[in-house]
């Protein structure tokens, strides 16, 4: 056989779609178009986006399937980014088969994404998050009793370097620079003056005095690793008993947990109603993060029992110039806290809730970083990651694989099992064996005693008399 050469090749003018390669599909994404088939996705989606185009004017859209499509492979394949989602279903046949694309066809830019959701408002992002959830409430996996309440930052889109002051706009590298001059410093370089801004002490910056220029809904928050950045926050509401994510919020880098515990529940019994659901929340539990008299008091009124630790205070409260019905509410939250029950819940929600998070925000966090800026456009984005995780339960519970590399990982698994049952194995026969060892030596001793009694002690000569 003869060796071949690369080199410059003539393209052909056409070329028969009958040899083009075809794709077979790839059996999760094969199988999780069936599901969505099953529901009428498609339809449902092009219902809700037909209010905002147009009826009979210009070119037709991309289909609103494909745009939700290409933002559930986002999370399947594990890419935060708009434009390595578009390369990705760009590169991969077997993703075009998802999108309902031939080869022929182009697909969406990363630029066509922006446009549909700036187009598309939160609250169809919403409703197909509230059809995805009836979808998984239809197989069981929705039993919303018992809420977990968790939180966790998200990296900005913007940089440190882009905050202004709020009062008279200076920048981040002006206000340092006077601050140098203030110490004596003359005429100080840009580089004099973060050599002097790393040496000073008891920095602090607040944002009531900063904001970002190219984002200014973000705020600025101590991140998971000690980083110091602008940040936005993502509340999960989750089903204690399935893990299945029953709201997902996004709220400014400081906004405190007890104040957006009540709106994260009511937005979870909004989805859970509007998906036609018969799952009622009634318990409600979360970390001492988000204990808080009135949010507790709040919750009470709901009819919702909370289980949230309290947290460490100087001195006792004082209820003198607060409503009855919070000091009723404290003293029941902490009657039922120091129950059996709670810890058993607080243990089943740490687990829990940072599963989801480790989930939606990769577990390396690798994606726990926005490129979108505004609370509604990372609204917007969440949700479809959130409803793709609660599809990823669906099909493992229906299918065995709740991603794409799910297979990936079965023969390590395999061999993985087989170590495990090896081992135990030995360790049991190890067991026996010492077992019988130490019923054997003891048998032995035994017999030797009795022995040595049942043989007469012959009597010596120094003790038989003259």
């Amino acid at each position: 056989m003869a060796l071949g050469r690369r080199g410059e090749r003539e393209q052909a003018m056409w070329v028969a779609t009958s040899t083009l390669p075809r794709s077979a599909g790839h059996p999760f994404y094969t199988r999780l178009n069936a599901v969505l088939h099953e529901a009428d996705f498609d339809r449902f989606a092009e219902a809700q986006c037909a209010p905002y185009y147009a009826a009979a004017q210009g070119r037709p859209s991309i289909p609103p399937g494909t745009y939700f499509r290409m933002l559930l492979v986002g999370y399947f394949e594990g890419i935060d980014s708009q434009r390595g989602i578009a390369w990705r279903c760009a590169d991969s046949l077997a993703l075009r088969d998802f999108l309902g694309l031939g080869l022929e066809d182009p697909v969406p830019d990363h630029s066509s994404l922006t446009v549909i959701r700036q187009r598309l408002p939160l609250d169809v992002h919403e409703a197909v998050f509230e059809r995805i959830l009836q979808l998984v409430a239809t197989q069981g996996l929705v039993r919303g009793k018992t809420v977990a309440v968790d939180a966790t930052t998200l990296e900005a889109n913007a940089a440190m370097k882009s905050i202004v002051r709020r009062d008279t706009g200076a920048s981040w590298s002006r206000y340092i620079r006077r601050l140098a001059e203030a110490d004596g410093l003359k005429k100080p370089t840009e580089e004099d003056a973060r050599r002097h801004d790393r040496r000073r002490r008891k920095k602090r910056v607040s944002n009531k005095d900063w904001q970002s220029t190219s984002d200014p809904e973000s705020r600025i928050a101590k991140m998971k690793d000690g980083r110091t950045h602008l940040a936005y926050k993502a509340e999960h509401v989750i089903d204690l008993e399935t893990e299945v994510i029953v709201a997902a919020q996004i709220y400014p880098g400081d906004a405190v947990d007890g104040t957006t515990l009540v709106p994260s529940v009511r937005q979870a019994e909004g989805h859970l109603e509007r998906a036609e659901t018969t799952a009622v929340v009634e318990e409600v539990v979360a970390d001492k993060g988000y204990h808080k008299a009135e949010a507790l008091a709040e919750c009470t009124g709901w009819g919702l029992r909370t289980y949230i630790p309290e947290r460490r205070e100087r001195g006792h409260r004082r209820w003198t110039d607060k409503p009855d019905t919070w000091q009723g509410a404290f003293r029941a939250n902490r009657r039922r806290v120091r129950g059996r029950r709670s810890r058993a819940l607080q243990r089943r929600r740490s687990e829990r809730s940072e599963r989801s998070f480790a989930h939606t925000c990769g577990v390396s966090g690798h994606q726990r970083r926005t490129w979108l800026r505004g609370v509604e456009n990372v609204q917007k984005r969440y949700l479809l990651t959130a409803a793709a995780r609660n599809l990823g339960l669906l099909m493992r519970s229906r299918f065995g694989m709740g991603t794409p590399r799910s297979l990936q990982g079965l023969t390590a698994a395999l061999v993985a099992l087989c170590v495990v049952v090896w081992y135990a194995q030995w360790t049991i026969v190890g067991a026996v064996r010492r077992r019988w060892a130490r019923l054997a030596a003891s048998l032995r001793i035994v017999s030797s005693r009795s022995l040595a009694l049942a043989i007469p002690i012959e009597s010596s000569p120094s003790s038989t008399g003259c």
